[in-house]
């Protein structure tokens, strides 16, 4: 059964079904034993399950004697010392995956010797939000133990900064909602979600004061897009460009802008991919879900900054119109592009959309996040995605960022010996320099179009879809990239 959670903090006992405590491995009693074990069965139990506070370990008791809940269970969170606030936010998605049949949880939050700050104990309920999303829309059959309705789970949190923590519950809820809109728009089905859909979910940002318009084919062949329209052109269901602007800064502030490839599916055109995997191309619009989570996020918790989201949503497919190895077609910035492989088009994609973000807004940075390369897999596995840059700051804050969120990203170079591997014979530059080092070559090309504005492009290939299982995410769609950016901001930009 999905779960909604209904979340309020408070500083006292509350009753509940389950009660969750926590532990730290050099403290012999979690926090909220007093209330939860009265009569001390969870040292016993401790022993017998030889259960010492380790990070993420589980103690779970079911009727304990004298207990006014019917379950307690206990989290380990490891070692004081070495408590990140991460850990706060892997804790909260542990304890959301112990609710099972609770329909209320009393989370106790404050041990004798540790006392989460606000932010850290607002981490613990945003970890359970992000373990709470589940795509499920599609099924028709449920298990023997799931309903057919959304379950909402009454959760209070307790802890003596409840008030303080309890003013952070909107950002929380900001940022949930923004990655948990990503999963989904990279969790729906290609039938279900294309160019013009995608938009239609970037249109409904307005509900959030977030100004949103929408090129069309007509509006992009006026403005010379001919990397982003060629790669369209296999396709009956036409591109979209959507331009979002969230504006929570001063007029005279130069916006932060932010790029997303929207390929909704990705065939690899007339230089077709294998069909083995083929179904996981529905997520190559990874980066734009990332944006669009982005801005969904800065807006709902009034983020003062002004920000630029801009998505190049295309399908690619074979088809008799379909453009080939070959052809050569023209960018918005007048250069010139040969065409070596049809399955390198996120990059045109890009090119046109870099450019047109660049010219129109002088952005203060611009940072693109796309599903770019099989090769930055290869580099990378899928625990860091590739960051490419010109910058330096921008390229720490993002790497700062990244440690902080658990988002992680692996700095990789760029330099004038890989961008040779990009010229073409028959025209400005080919859209592939081949098998080796290819992230990289990518990243090159897009170089080309950002001019002098400080860029860091973001390759989410491992990161954004089919990443690993963690506490506080079981979706094939990540929404990885909303919760680093958004930290980038509130660290680096925000005033």
């Amino acid at each position: 059964m999905s779960s909604k959670l209904d979340i309020r903090f408070a500083s006292g006992t509350e009753r509940a079904d389950l009660a969750i405590l926590f532990q730290v491995s050099d403290e012999k009693r979690p926090s909220g034993a007093g209330e939860a074990d009265p009569a001390g069965v969870l040292e016993r139990a401790s022993g017998v399950a030889k259960f010492h506070g380790k990070s993420m370990t589980v103690l779970d008791l079911i009727a304990p004697h004298q207990s006014p809940f019917d379950r307690v269970s206990v989290i380990g969170l490891g070692k004081t010392q070495a408590l990140s606030d991460h850990d706060w936010l892997r804790a909260g998605g542990k304890a959301a995956s112990l609710i099972k049949k609770a329909e209320t949880v009393a989370v106790y939050l404050d041990a004798p010797a540790t006392v989460p700050t606000p932010r850290q104990v607002a981490d613990v309920a945003l970890g359970m939000l992000l373990r709470a999303y589940s795509f499920d829309r599609f099924k028709t059959k449920k298990g023997d133990d799931e309903e057919g309705d959304v379950k909402t789970v009454s959760v209070t949190i307790i802890s003596a900064v409840s008030d303080e923590a309890a003013a952070l519950l909107g950002d929380v809820q900001a940022v949930a909602g923004g990655v948990n809109l990503a999963r989904e728009l990279v969790n729906l089905p290609p039938n279900v979600l294309g160019p013009i859909e995608f938009a239609d979910h970037a249109k409904a940002l307005v509900t959030l004061d977030v100004e949103v318009e929408i090129l069309t084919e007509t509006e992009m062949r006026a403005l010379g897009m001919g990397a982003l329209l060629g790669v369209a052109q296999g396709s009956e269901r036409p591109p979209r460009l959507a331009v979002m602007q969230w504006k929570g800064g001063k007029a005279s502030d130069k916006p932060l802008a932010f790029v997303g490839k929207g390929v909704v599916f990705d065939t690899g055109g007339i230089s077709i991919k294998p069909a083995a995997n083929m179904e996981d191309m529905k997520g190559d619009m990874g980066g734009a879900a990332a944006v669009i989570g982005l801005m969904h996020t800065l807006a709902a918790r009034k983020a003062k900054v002004n920000a630029v989201g801009i998505l190049g949503l295309v399908e690619n497919m074979p088809d008799g119109k379909a453009q080939r190895p070959g052809d050569i077609v023209k960018s918005m910035s007048g250069q010139t592009v040969e065409i070596i492989n049809t399955d390198a088009e996120g990059r045109l994609v890009l090119a046109d959309a870099l450019w047109y973000c660049n010219d129109r807004f002088k952005p203060r940075f611009m940072v693109n996040l796309a599903t770019l390369t099989g090769a930055i897999v290869v580099a990378l596995g899928n625990l860091h995605a590739g960051l490419f840059s010109n910058d330096d700051p921008l390229s720490e804050g993002l790497l700062a960022a990244g440690e902080k969120t658990g988002e992680k990203l692996w700095r990789m170079p760029l330099g004038k010996e890989y961008d040779k591997l990009i010229d073409s014979k028959f025209a400005d530059m080919k859209n592939t320099g081949g098998r080796y080092g290819g992230s990289i070559t990518a990243a090159q090309f897009l170089k080309r179009f950002v001019g002098e504005t400080p860029w860091a492009h973001l390759d989410v290939a491992g990161t954004a879809m089919a990443s690993p299982s963690t506490e506080i995410n079981q979706s094939w769609g990540s929404g990885y990239g909303v919760r680093l950016l958004d930290q980038l901001i509130r660290d680096r930009y925000e005033g």
